[in-house]
């Protein structure tokens, strides 16, 4: 089935960016990336980054020397993103594709790539096991793959932590859709557990779970997150727990690496 239409702003997307929850995400998402791609080798990589949108990860990726392909849905995001990618310099690393992420270009889906990136998409598709299948079809195998999504543990933690309401966060207890203020859109909610039994089914038992924004999300004084003192403390303390439990398993957003079979 098709990925949801989304009608994402630029502009909105991009202060959401660079907030300092924004840049949480990305750094975050990073770093525990970069852990896994030197069992690739040393590249250049060939990444495949879905549902991209404007290139906030692929700019990322394609400074560390990759060649990064991102396919989204939304031609005004790719317009940003080739925009980025020439501000940084990387013009000729970055490639943009306009395509549903279920329905790729044959060039795309045979491709092969080594890495191949499904960063907060399966929270707007109606089919997940569906969508992570497509996902994976062009990496290669034994190629590396990154899923992340909103986790729905930490939705009554948020929802007690910014609201100081007990009431509504015990109704969030079983809650599997949330409101995103950005894009004024409704998000369904999953939890790494399931996603990971998804991957199982689809050939990929072994991955490992990460948490980003363990600690952010429940600090209400937001504007001190600004304070470049004060972020860079929070920035230490959310990498030194991204994959420690109890914390990867009430942050905010969750990511599952792993390695794709091979066949």
């Amino acid at each position: 089935m098709p990925a949801a239409p989304r009608k994402f702003d630029p502009t909105a997307w991009q202060r959401w960016q660079e907030a300092p929850w924004g840049r949480l995400r990305y750094a975050v998402a990073e770093a525990n990336l970069v852990r896994h791609l030197v069992e690739l080798g040393p590249g250049p990589l060939r990444v495949l980054d879905l549902a991209g949108g404007d290139g906030g990860d692929a700019v990322r990726l394609a400074a560390r020397g990759h060649h990064v392909t991102i396919v989204d849905r939304d031609p005004a995001m790719l317009e940003v993103a080739v925009r980025r990618a020439t501000a940084a310099g990387l013009p000729e690393r970055i490639s943009c594709v306009e395509a549903d992420v279920t329905a790729l270009p044959s060039g795309i889906a045979a491709a092969e790539f080594d890495v191949m990136l499904c960063h907060n998409l399966l929270q707007y598709v109606a089919d997940v096991g569906a969508t992570l299948a497509a996902a994976l079809e062009p990496l290669r195998p034994g190629g590396l793959f990154s899923v992340m999504a909103v986790n729905r543990h930490s939705e009554p933690l948020t929802v007690a932590a910014r609201q100081s309401d007990p009431g509504a966060a015990y109704r969030a207890l079983d809650a599997d859709r949330t409101r995103s203020h950005t894009f004024g859109a409704t998000l369904t909610l999953h939890t790494a557990e399931e996603i990971a039994r998804h991957l199982a089914d689809l050939g990929c038992p072994a991955v490992s779970h990460y948490g980003i924004r363990g600690f952010c999300d429940y600090i209400p004084d937001d504007e001190r997150k600004h304070a470049p003192g004060f972020y860079a403390e929070l920035e230490r303390l959310e990498l030194a727990v991204t994959d420690r439990a109890p914390y990867k398993h009430i942050a905010r957003l969750f990511q599952l690496i792993g390695t794709a079979p091979r066949r």
